[in-house]
């Protein structure tokens, strides 16, 4: 914001216009809602990395080609973390200072390590769909928000599926699922969601853990070929999966036996399998391939249509090009329920969008309002729950394209919640931190 306010500061000058103008111009800049942008459009990561990334600035671009947030421009600045752990808190550092009020890492590892620094900052995390599964518990994540959904949502609504498909959850006990999960703080949030439900079901759970960025996996393939586990789930990001499903092909394993992560469950993943992934099932953060929503089609008219659309015209409305348009999402709409309270067409503080965030009331009417009909379920927040929904569906690859392949779950809170309650009390003792108080949910 600096650069823009010394280019104006030249034009004004160039221009010949008394500096007694400069002060209110560049204030005017200052009157953006910034939000940083971390990206990973390098590396290992990139081609699940950049459809996410276009699709989270492209939405900022079209909230400004709406008039902005009650009449409040965005601005933003994307900065590359090639999905490292070092880099991602690097990029906070450097953009915490401009204005950030609230930052979306896009890593587990990286919310690990800013988890520690978010409340001293007084910048609140939105990690949706990823992160510490625990941080649902607002009791003690105050500044995390792992909005729709986490992982111990989406491995327990797998389960479900498989449940339902071998015709109860009794039909369980006795069976053999294989979690082949990426070796990282991302992968491992897996496991205690799992082992919890092999406990209750009586089915064998094997750990088969790959390491970084996931290309080898022969010895792990050869112990599903040895030990033919009834399912496999995939628990990978990036090049792990399409490795994964290519491996599955080269062992004969059935792919409608193998569930991915919502991170292992996008075009990138399949595309270059095609026919040979037909029947891959992936679980889904609520939106599967939204081309014809009605944001999707607005995107297109006003950003793309206009010749400012961030990638290919092609990749809008495909599943991790609508993560990303979906994450910006609420990031806005925390900034929208803060001007409720604290004043409209006012740039909000990081304090000031905490507290949106914590009380964002997304009914279906105001999705659907804001172009997302049919792709999300309402999303209400409290000062305990951090995460305000724990829908999910199931998608299946035809061998073209992703189609729903189940109706509408919901993650068992009876199992969940506890967890939640137990990581987060081993959390707070371990950081000497005190449950909020109800006066501290009221601020």
């Amino acid at each position: 914001m600096k650069l823009r306010q010394l280019a104006l500061a030249a034009t004004v000058a160039a221009a010949g216009l008394s500096s007694a103008l400069l002060p209110s111009l560049a204030n005017a800049q200052d009157k953006d809602q910034f939000f940083p942008v971390l990206v990973y459009r390098t590396g290992a990561y990139a081609p699940n990395g950049i459809p996410f990334a276009n699709g989270y600035v492209d939405y900022l671009k079209l909230v400004n080609a709406r008039g902005g947030i009650n009449g409040v421009k965005l601005s933003f600045e994307e900065c590359e973390t090639g999905y490292a752990t070092d880099r991602g808190v690097e990029c906070y550092e450097r953009l915490k200072g401009k204005g950030a009020t609230v930052f979306q890492p896009l890593s587990t590892g990286i919310t690990f390590a800013l988890t520690e620094k978010a409340p001293n900052d007084k910048i609140p995390l939105i990690t949706a769909g990823y992160g510490r599964s625990e941080s649902q518990d607002g009791g003690v994540f105050k500044w995390n928000f792992p909005l729709a959904g986490t992982y111990w949502v989406a491995g327990d609504v797998i389960v479900q599926d498989i449940a339902k498909k071998l015709g109860g959850a009794d039909k369980l006990k006795g069976k053999h699922i294989a979690l082949v999960y990426h070796d990282s703080p991302f992968g491992k949030e897996a496991i205690p969601i799992l082992q919890e439900r092999a406990s209750m079901h009586g089915f064998k759970l094997t750990l088969l853990p790959v390491t970084h960025p996931g290309v080898e996996q022969k010895s792990t393939w050869l112990q599903i070929r040895q030990q033919r586990p009834d399912y496999v789930v995939n628990w990978g990001w990036g090049v792990m999966n399409s490795t994964l499903i290519k491996e599955a092909q080269a062992t004969g394993y059935p792919r409608d036996k193998i569930y991915g992560v919502w991170w292992a469950g996008a075009e990138p993943d399949v595309k270059d399998v095609g026919e040979g992934a037909k029947g891959y099932n992936a679980i889904t953060m609520q939106h599967g391939a939204e081309p014809n929503a009605d944001f999707v089609k607005e995107v297109l008219q006003k950003v793309h249509g206009k010749g400012q659309g961030t990638g290919p015209k092609d990749e809008v409305g495909q599943v991790l090009y609508v993560r990303g348009a979906m994450s910006a999402m609420l990031a806005v709409e925390g900034v929208r329920r803060a001007q409720e309270r604290f004043g409209k067409g006012k740039v909000m503080t990081g304090e000031q969008v905490r507290w949106g965030l914590e009380n964002l009331d997304l009914t279906q009417a105001k999705l659907d309002a804001l172009g997302f009909k049919g792709v999300m379920r309402p999303i209400s927040t409290s000062c305990q729950d951090h995460m305000g929904a724990n829908w999910a569906r199931i998608h299946t690859w035809d061998g073209k394209k992703w189609g729903f392949s189940s109706d509408w779950y919901q993650a068992d809170e009876m199992i969940i919640k506890p967890m939640v309650k137990a990581a987060a009390d081993k959390y707070a003792a371990e950081k000497k931190l005190q449950r909020r108080t109800p006066a501290d949910c009221q601020s």
